[in-house]
């Protein structure tokens, strides 16, 4: 799957952001700091989170199709990246 190009936001702390819908698509996360930010039906399709910090995250309703992660990535309790659409690479 090619990845697509977005926002640059590797290492980024974006801890408790506000960005509910926002359009993040194949945008690279790597090592960035989400914990406990609100990305209620945000748009994370083909998005990189390899080693992104996503504890206390809100994500209801975000779309994760395609979006990479590794083991490094932390999610928030009980979340099912799987389900959600994510590729672990």
């Amino acid at each position: 799957m090619a990845k697509r190009d977005g926002a640059n936001l590797e290492r980024a702390d974006l801890s408790a952001a506000y960005l509910e819908r926002a359009d993040l698509s194949g945008a690279n996360f790597t090592g960035a700091l989400i914990d406990g930010a609100d990305l209620n039906g945000a748009d994370l399709e083909g998005a990189n989170l390899e080693g992104a910090r996503l504890a206390r995250a809100l994500l209801t309703e975000a779309d994760l199709t395609g979006a990479t992660a590794n083991t490094d990535t932390v999610w928030p309790e009980g979340f099912d990246p799987v389900a959600a659409g994510v590729i672990f690479e």
